[in-house]
């Protein structure tokens, strides 16, 4: 099993590929890929001001607001509301989508799975206490919005993660314990292969 740890304050700042903003780079794969041909990525924006989301041909993107008061979105042409704590938002990123920022600038989590080769889901959890995690997935995302939180993995030594960091768990072979003693707010992403 490989683990690798995120960290938002420490990750690669990218512009975005329509140019309207910058994204936090948490992790890409294949390592070295850029924005056209990359197989799975998951990033973090600020997004100060209103205007259209950029086009990814062949991806399906979940998005989740972090903080901020909220976005009203058009999603081919349909009206949608997107609040912190809504469930992620799921779409295609051939999808036309546009932003109206409902009052200030918000944050987002991204995470973004080429069609071809890989399918994901993207949950929010909101932990108190402890709690095991059944994954059956081929690459398990464990990220801290609010913590903190620690991930005892069977075995293995405990990792602790705090607010905008997270866990990648390639091949994972044991469900990870959580826990946390003051609360904390989560998303897990399960990424899968495509046959």
């Amino acid at each position: 099993m490989h683990i690798q740890r995120l960290d938002r304050h420490l990750a690669r700042q990218m512009p975005w590929k329509n140019g309207g903003g910058t994204t936090c780079e948490l992790a890409i794969a294949p390592a070295g890929a850029d924005l056209e041909d990359f197989a799975w990525r998951i990033s973090c924006a600020r997004v100060a001001s209103s205007g259209p989301f950029s086009r990814f041909a062949g991806v399906e993107r979940s998005l989740a607001l972090l903080d901020g008061a909220g976005l009203d979105l058009q999603l081919n042409g349909q009206p949608r509301t997107l609040r912190p704590g809504d469930p992620p938002l799921v779409f295609a990123g051939e999808d036309e989508v546009s932003a109206e920022l409902v009052d200030g600038p918000i944050s987002d989590f991204n995470l973004m799975t080429r069609r071809s080769a890989w399918r994901h889901e993207l949950q929010a959890l909101q932990l108190d206490g402890t709690q095991i995690l059944p994954h059956a997935a081929d690459i398990l995302l464990i990220y801290c919005q609010a913590g903190p939180l620690v991930v005892q993995l069977p075995g293995a030594a405990a990792y602790s993660l705090d607010e905008g960091q997270g866990l990648l768990l390639e091949q994972p072979l044991a469900e990870p314990t959580l826990s946390t003693t003051t609360g904390a707010l989560l998303y897990i992403g399960r990424l899968y292969r495509q046959p």
